[in-house]
């Protein structure tokens, strides 16, 4: 960990926190020498700047660093690596930041995903007072860096298995049940969709299951798209569109780590979790374009595309998370492209029946840095998804409005009186900005958490 929680040490480098709003009033505080150093090297207090503020020896007497605001949950991401390695500590003289703000965003700064390359030095350490808050900061930027270690490992080393043992040692650290069931026992189970769209490949699909809490809590059910690997299936993708594509269980790798924070923070609910993890390959048994499938809630679905399979593992999963009659569902879900097109990496689109609901959790979401934008329902589409030969297809008639007609159809195996929030995500960062690299990301996970905290308060 690059965050201590203990006592700052006299000999860590002070790091004062300033933003241009404040600066002058700082300048002016500040003695003589130090001010003329700022002046001189051009500090402004730019978000994501610092300067490195010398003593008289030649060593660094304190660090001057910008920020947007006090409680940005980003504030310090930028420092970890850029500073050079030693001890630091957070000065009296500066903006006093939030613990849970200071403690993330260090933490989140330093993440590199080094299995294979290490890094090339470790990152600058700052101890910061114990306290709940930061604490919790710190329960935060673990669960988001599980996400991103899930999402980033190469599909060799991530397939449907190994995210299952993803899922077993996050329920053994938190006393959960753990149960999958594997191959043809879906079969058997009732699963078939799950097993239509993971039979060709040679890691045999399963349906992953979390189980936590007290049985008189209310029902928190959560469901991620757990696709290992897809290579489109006989609609194959084109080598562009394939190529992040062991980012496909982003659903999946969010979906635990919000159950993982669930757990950690004791919310007093019954949780479940479940993800239906398939590797999405060709074969000579690969499910075709064409066929009807016979999924677990009764419906038939005709395959208009064999690279629309999310959905097709999902709808088993939310059959079987609604039999409970859960008082909430959630699903996360790398989906759709449309989305991507309509809102961008940055902005998971959010569709929800309730659109007080969605209201919410946008305005929420926007406050925490943690965004998310609501889409429509719109059953006028409908139409658009419906089979001549079975109830339903599962891609539209046309490209357009491609994200609805995914949600449209994941709702046809929600009854219509259950609370569901369905939320499909980009699970990347195709650039790198502070905290926040490129590669693998949790999207929404914070805004989630605290909505559910408000709920179940």
């Amino acid at each position: 960990m690059s965050v201590q929680l203990k006592k700052p040490a006299a000999s860590a480098i002070p790091v004062r926190v300033v933003d241009r709003a404040g600066l002058a009033a700082r300048l002016d505080a500040a003695p003589a020498a130090t001010r003329r150093w700022l002046e001189a090297t051009g500090f402004s207090a730019a978000p994501d700047s610092h300067v490195l503020v010398p003593a008289a020896d030649g060593a660094i007497a304190e660090v001057w660093a910008g920020v947007r605001a006090a409680d940005h949950p980003w504030a310090l991401a930028a420092l970890p690596r850029a500073l050079p390695e030693g001890r630091y500590r957070l000065s009296p003289d500066g903006l006093e930041l939030p613990a849970e703000v200071a403690a993330m965003s260090w933490e989140l700064g330093a993440y590199r995903f080094d299995l294979y390359k290490p890094a090339a030095r470790a990152p600058a350490t700052l101890q910061l007072p114990k306290s709940a808050a930061a604490q919790r900061g710190l329960l935060l930027a673990a669960a988001i860096a599980s996400v991103r270690d899930l999402v980033n490992t190469p599909a060799e080393h991530m397939g449907p298995a190994e995210l299952a043992e993803a899922v077993k040692l996050v329920a053994e650290q938190h006393g959960a049940e753990f149960r999958q069931t594997v191959g043809e026992a879906l079969l058997k189970a009732g699963f078939p969709a799950i097993h239509a769209v993971g039979r060709a490949a040679t890691r045999a699909p399963r349906l992953i299951e979390l189980h936590w809490g007290d049985p008189k809590h209310p029902q928190l059910t959560l469901v991620g798209k757990g696709v290992c690997f897809d290579t489109g299936g006989l609609d194959i993708k084109s080598p562009d569109g394939m190529r992040q594509m062991k980012k496909d269980m982003g659903g999946a790798a969010n979906a635990l780590g919000l159950a993982q924070l669930v757990m950690a923070l004791g919310l007093p609910v019954r949780l479940t979790l479940l993800i239906p993890a398939v590797e999405n390959a060709i074969a000579g048994n690969a499910y075709r374009p064409g066929d009807v499938i016979r999924t677990r809630s009764g419906l038939h679905v005709e395959i208009g595309n064999t690279d629309a399979e999310g959905r097709v593992i999902l709808c088993d999963a939310l059959a079987c998370a609604a039999e409970a009659q859960p008082d909430l569902l959630i699903d996360l879900a790398t989906l759709t492209g449309a989305a991507r097109v309509a809102l961008g990496a940055q902005l998971p689109a959010l569709f929800c029946r309730d659109t007080a609901t969605a209201r919410e959790l946008v305005d929420l979401g926007l406050a925490l840095h943690d965004p998310l934008w609501h889409m429509p329902l719109w059953r006028d589409y409908h139409g658009g998804i419906e089979s001549e030969i079975a109830d339903i297809v599962n891609t539209g008639r046309g490209p357009q409005a491609g994200a609805i007609n995914a949600a449209l159809f994941l709702e046809d195996f929600v009854p219509p009186a259950l609370p569901w929030l369905h939320v499909d995500l980009y699970a990347w960062n195709d650039t790198a900005r502070p905290g926040r690299p490129a590669g693998g990301e949790a999207q929404t996970l914070r805004t989630l958490l605290a909505w559910l905290e408000r709920r179940y308060r």
